[in-house]
């Protein structure tokens, strides 16, 4: 049997693992076509991870239905249906209160940079909603580790570990995406926060899946992370379409196929 500090040690393995692919925020410059394209592979993997996500969150509403469960059904689908609206429009909203008015330039010059300074804040931003959406799947994901291990479900928890750490592992390409598109550098500091945003939910998740097992806890973060995915994705293919639907499309393709590829490693392992 796990012990509770082995369990939440493994939580912050699968966690941790999204800090692999954060260094290329620090990557600037590079063509048109680059920049399109690692915009469009951000965007492939949310994609592959908005389905993942939404797949897990249906099945307790198909369980209920399928049971009779009426009043099970009620509370779960209105957290269900609340938790992904308060995901997709409250960054939606969020962006707009924190949005700052444009300012008069007094010339051409002045004109650029601050232009210059939008385009960089547009990016963080959004890199940042990214972390925020990902960490709250992955408050599920840490959820589901710490119910394994409480169960004395070893080999699950164990499997489950390896998965979400090679999910983690593309996710961390998916939130500097949009810094790389915009061609800006993020400092190693937003870097740091971006992956504690993103990675650690997945530590907290498993400390409070030793504790208590919540259908109802699980239902809600999965649909809040859906609604801030989606939301995401859209602003996502936006910049694309900006730059290039082509090269956009090739992107999310390969994006999907490497979300698509980590799941079935997950599964060869567990047969």
């Amino acid at each position: 049997m796990l012990s509770t500090a082995q369990t939440v040690l493994l939580g912050a393995i699968a966690g941790s693992t999204i800090f692999l692919g954060l260094p290329l925020g620090r990557m600037q410059g590079g063509s048109t076509t680059l920049r399109c394209f690692l915009n469009g592979l951000s965007a492939g993997i949310l994609v592959f991870l908005l389905f993942d996500i939404l797949e897990h969150a249906v099945t307790p509403l198909d369980a209920a239905v399928t049971e009779g469960a009426w009043g099970h059904l009620a509370g779960v689908g209105f957290l269900f249906v609340g938790g992904f609206a308060l995901g997709l429009l409250g960054l939606l909203y969020v962006g707009k209160l924190t949005r700052r008015p444009p300012t008069v330039s007094p010339g051409p010059g002045a004109m650029a940079l601050t232009e210059a300074h939008d385009v960089r804040t547009q990016a963080l931003r959004l890199g940042m909603s990214i972390a925020v959406g990902i960490g709250l799947h992955n408050f599920s994901e840490g959820l589901a580790i710490g119910q394994a291990a409480h169960a004395d479900e070893i080999s699950l928890a164990v499997l489950l570990v390896v998965g979400f750490a090679l999910h983690n592992a593309t996710e961390g390409f998916g939130i500097v995406g949009p810094l790389a598109a915009a061609g800006e550098r993020a400092s190693w500091r937003w870097l740091a926060l971006a992956g504690a945003i993103g990675g650690a939910p997945t530590f907290l998740g498993t400390i409070i899946g030793t504790r208590f097992n919540s259908e109802f806890v699980f239902v809600a973060f999965l649909a809040l992370a859906a609604g801030a995915i989606l939301y995401v994705v859209g602003e996502l293919l936006a910049a694309g379409r900006r730059m290039s639907w082509e090269v956009t499309l090739w992107g999310i393709l390969a994006g999907f196929i490497a979300g698509l590829a980590t799941e079935l490693i997950v599964i060869a392992a567990g047969a």
